[in-house]
């Protein structure tokens, strides 16, 4: 896949899940990771972040809005549940991205969605957990820009064999 993509979240106060969405973006191979506003007990987030992915991706912890910098080219994605958002299902994810999301039993504020090139919900009914729509975010990128082979027709996985390029993808055993 091409360019890159960093994950954050505005105004985040649980330190676990500011741990389970950076480990989601370690997962997910993120550029780096991001908090704004983040309340002071978010720097506590190994207990959810058993990948210790601040030693393996930069994270970077802004004050406000006035204090993030991203990087030239970076379109700024929030994930929120408003009516005149895009369904992820039919977002077009932009090469270079940063995805923010919301605090916990609150949304992105005014200010953030105002900065935003993008705002995408995840169709659901209810809003879900910060780090579930982190990585339900996180998979749509991956399957929508080619990070996974064309699936079979036919229920099922792929057929595979010696002739099979599993190998390519690699094994789902």
């Amino acid at each position: 896949m091409r360019g890159y993509f960093a994950v954050g979240a505005e105004g985040i106060s649980k330190p676990m899940n500011l741990g389970a969405i950076m480990r989601t973006a370690h997962a997910f191979g993120a550029s780096f990771a991001f908090s704004v506003n983040a309340h002071h007990r978010v720097r506590d987030v190994y207990k959810a972040d058993t990948s210790k992915s601040a030693d393996h991706l930069p994270y970077y912890e802004w004050e406000d809005m006035d204090a993030m910098v991203l990087p030239q080219n970076c379109q700024l994605v929030g994930i929120e549940l408003t009516d005149d958002a895009v369904d992820l299902p039919s977002f077009r994810h932009p090469t270079c991205a940063a995805y923010v999301f919301g605090r916990e039993r609150g949304s992105l504020t005014e200010t953030m969605q105002a900065q935003c090139a993008h705002i995408v919900k995840i169709p659901t009914k209810f809003c879900v957990n910060v780090s579930v729509a982190c990585a339900v975010t996180l998979y749509d990128r991956t399957v929508s820009m080619g990070g996974y082979p064309e699936r079979p027709l036919m229920p099922g996985g792929p057929k595979l064999g010696p002739e099979s390029d599993w190998k390519k993808y690699g094994s789902h055993r």
